[in-house]
């Protein structure tokens, strides 16, 4: 099975047994630094992150795989009259992103991870502008949760990667499996002072 038929058969389920997509937690609490603008929602999934922001007066722009998901988003987004633009497309073909350099506010990812991303999520990020990302990470307690190793962070992983940045929030949860950051893009050296839980 290839993956856009693998996702849309999850967004088919998924569907099935929810009413409503819900935000992701973490993002909600954060909601003090998320004041509008431009926001790109990677990988959004059925657009939970991607409803919670249009709310928040952003403009969004969602991606994901999965034309189930973008056509539920899609109709959400008419029938609530929010500022959301789904798009269809395939992350891993970094030759169709056509986003330039420093032309969002905000950049969302949660549980996705594509390393290759890495420095295309960087370059388009306008400074004080943030990155919300959030996805399993590797720790005893979740080695056989039954996502492959590939897919999952290393510890402290994105604490590294945005080592440039103002880190307002990090944290690893182990219970959970899942690590979490919310950095500010800044000129010149950053503080690494992370609020965390």
């Amino acid at each position: 099975m290839d993956t856009r038929t693998k996702w849309n058969t999850k967004h088919k389920n998924r569907l099935k047994q929810i009413e409503f997509p819900v935000a992701n937690p973490r993002l909600k609490n954060l909601s003090l630094y998320l004041h509008g603008g431009t926001v790109l929602d990677l990988a959004c999934g059925l657009g939970g992150n991607s409803l919670l922001l249009a709310r928040m007066n952003y403009q969004v722009q969602a991606v994901d795989i999965s034309e189930v998901a973008i056509n539920f988003l899609r109709e959400q987004a008419v029938r609530t009259q929010l500022n959301i633009m789904p798009q269809e497309c395939d992350l891993k073909d970094l030759n169709n992103l056509s986003w330039k350099e420093n032309s969002f506010d905000l950049a969302v990812i949660t549980y996705y991870l594509d390393r290759e991303l890495f420095p295309f999520l960087k370059n388009i990020i306008k400074e004080d502008g943030y990155v919300f990302f959030e996805t399993y990470y590797l720790n005893s307690q979740n080695e056989n949760q039954g996502i492959s190793k590939q897919y999952k962070l290393e510890p402290q992983e994105l604490l590294k990667e945005f080592r440039d940045w103002n880190v307002l929030f990090f944290e690893e949860n182990e219970q959970e499996g899942r690590q979490t950051i919310f950095a500010r893009k800044v000129k010149g050296k950053a503080n690494h002072d992370p609020i965390s839980e």
